[in-house]
């Protein structure tokens, strides 16, 4: 029984998707060249290629720049407090809405600078939440 159920594993964890993972390792070598890559620990890899899956939301405060205010300012005490009312999943959706991803990049959280602007409007009320992606800034009316 033993040895039926080794070979079985074997089967399923191994020789089943030997074919699939070949293909899959080869297109991504192509893309990467493994040298570069034998630098890394797995664990390493997985953090550069896909960005951290845990945040710290309060460092992410923390690291916040304001244009046109102050972190004592009414309108931005007010965001933190209603972002930090969120779960966990509409957290990441603002990460995904100011950076065009849910993950933090491998440099972590602390060195993830984005800045809060009010893009001083005569009629802010008139204004919808707006963000710059590449430059991770927030557009947020008073």
């Amino acid at each position: 029984r033993k040895e039926f159920v080794d070979l079985y594993v074997n089967y399923v964890l191994n020789e089943s998707i030997r074919k699939p993972f070949e293909d899959f390792m080869q297109g991504f070598l192509r893309g990467c060249p493994g040298r570069k890559w034998k630098m890394f620990l797995p664990v390493e890899l997985q953090t550069v290629l896909q960005g951290h899956t845990k945040c710290d939301w309060h460092l992410l405060e923390k690291s916040v720049t304001y244009g046109q205010y102050k972190s004592l300012d009414k309108t931005i005490r007010n965001f933190w407090t209603v972002f930090h009312k969120l779960p966990e999943e509409k957290k990441k959706m603002f990460l995904v809405f100011l950076s065009g991803s849910d993950r933090i990049p491998a440099y972590g959280l602390e060195h993830f600078n984005f800045r809060i602007v009010d893009p001083q409007v005569e009629n802010p009320d008139e204004l919808h939440l707006a963000a710059n992606t590449c430059h991770h800034i927030l557009f947020l009316p008073r």
